[in-house]
């Protein structure tokens, strides 16, 4: 039995002005949760020096995360939740597209051990 499907999400080509905005992050990521129908339990958003951000929303059904490399128009994000699949993708691909993402690359895993409770 699945605990959760955890979706790792790989963005590149995107502006650096985007990636480098505290600010902008923190929202598309609590969009991305809102989207979802899940409910933010925390953010922690940090501006890194000289250029990046690196932050976490706890949501209800786990959690989202992000870090941005503007220089290189490259971020990660690692979504891992419990609730709907179709809207969790969803959500994952409307992030993509609001980071301004060129490319992505999407990988999904199923968490937890057939059969263990």
């Amino acid at each position: 039995m699945s605990l959760g499907l955890h979706i790792l999400l790989d963005v590149a080509g995107a502006p650096f002005a985007t990636l480098d905005d505290a600010v902008l992050v923190e929202r598309v990521l609590v969009d991305a949760v809102r989207s979802m129908g899940a409910k933010v339990l925390g953010i922690h958003i940090h501006r890194l020096s000289p250029q990046g951000v690196s932050g976490v929303v706890v949501i209800s059904e786990s959690h989202l995360t992000i870090h941005t490399w503007p220089e290189r128009g490259e971020a990660a994000v690692d979504l891992f939740t419990c609730g709907d699949a179709g809207r969790a993708r969803t959500a994952v691909r409307a992030l993509a597209t609001a980071l301004g993402a060129e490319r992505t690359r999407i990988e999904e895993k199923q968490r937890g051990v057939d059969g263990s409770r």
